[in-house]
């Protein structure tokens, strides 16, 4: 099955050395490749919104990045900033060390803190899978879908490990066909994003979309 596939890309530069040439340039690619949204650090909202000004493109950021360690109201006010400097969805990261423990409670109030201070942006959750056991991954995509969140999303991309179709798959079976699941980290290549896909995906975050594209005909 072919899907368009820059619909599902989030184009991305995270990169801690990104400069203001860095940003318009994301921008520019993506106004020109017609890619779902931009995601970029909080500190480049404002720029890359200026940039993507009437080009329909999303403008995505980065809550509690890369570790999900904050507290839940740094998370929440990092959250009303990014809306208010006009991003339109926002990735967080749950704290990680909190699910190993078990308190899930603490992530869905973790979730739900920020779902309220995005005041209605999306919502996407990041449960960084490759520090997780395939239970704790069920309770969090859980905890994400009960918070109130729009997707649940594997991977920072900057820890030990990125995307895999056998996590999509896993985390698209736990929530409802209205939840989005984000495959993010390491997919590099068209292939990989259409496996990710096949397995569930709705969006996947790259650096690699233009060349996902390039390749379209392989």
């Amino acid at each position: 099955m072919e899907y368009e596939l820059n619909r599902f890309i989030d184009h991305t530069n995270l990169k801690q050395d990104a400069c203001e040439a860095d940003i318009i340039k994301l921008c520019g690619e993506a106004r020109a490749h017609r890619f779902k949204s931009v995601c970029v650090n909080p500190a480049n909202v404002a720029l890359a919104k200026r940039q993507l000004e009437g080009s329909g493109v999303l403008l995505c950021t980065v809550i509690g990045f890369p570790l999900g360690a904050s507290e839940t109201r740094v998370k929440a006010f990092e959250t009303a900033a990014a809306i208010e400097s006009g991003a339109d969805e926002v990735d967080m990261v749950i704290n990680v060390g909190k699910a190993k423990d078990g308190d899930w409670d603490y992530i869905k109030n973790d979730i739900s803190a920020v779902v309220g201070a995005a005041n209605g942006a999306t919502v996407k959750v990041i449960i960084e899978t490759c520090l997780l056991t395939d239970e704790e991954k069920v309770y969090a995509s859980r905890c994400a879908a009960e918070a109130g969140a729009d997707f649940v999303k594997t991977s920072t991309g900057f820890s030990t490990g990125g995307a895999t179709a056998r996590d999509v798959a896993l985390m698209r079976s736990v929530v409802s066909e209205n939840m989005g699941v984000k495959a993010a980290g390491g997919i590099r290549t068209r292939e990989a994003a259409l496996e990710m896909i096949a397995a569930g995906a709705s969006r996947i975050g790259t650096s690699s979309g233009i060349k996902m594209l390039e390749n379209a005909d392989e």
